[in-house]
């Protein structure tokens, strides 16, 4: 996958506040996400996160 630092995901399941998309604020073994709908950060390994994610917008497609 090609996910970077400041990308939106729209995960397939919802946080439990209700929201699917997720931005993105660390890469590595672990991704760091924040729920775009409550504000939580959660740390998640990178196979959970591959498994999950539905589609991936990239940065400058959000600033336009």
């Amino acid at each position: 996958m090609n996910v970077k630092v400041g990308d939106t995901l729209l995960m397939k399941k919802p946080h439990p506040c209700g929201s699917k998309a997720f931005t993105v604020l660390r890469v590595g073994i672990d991704f760091k996400i924040k729920c775009c709908g409550c504000g939580r950060e959660v740390m998640v390994p990178r196979s959970k996160i591959e498994k999950n994610i539905k589609q991936v917008t990239a940065k400058d497609e959000n600033d336009v």
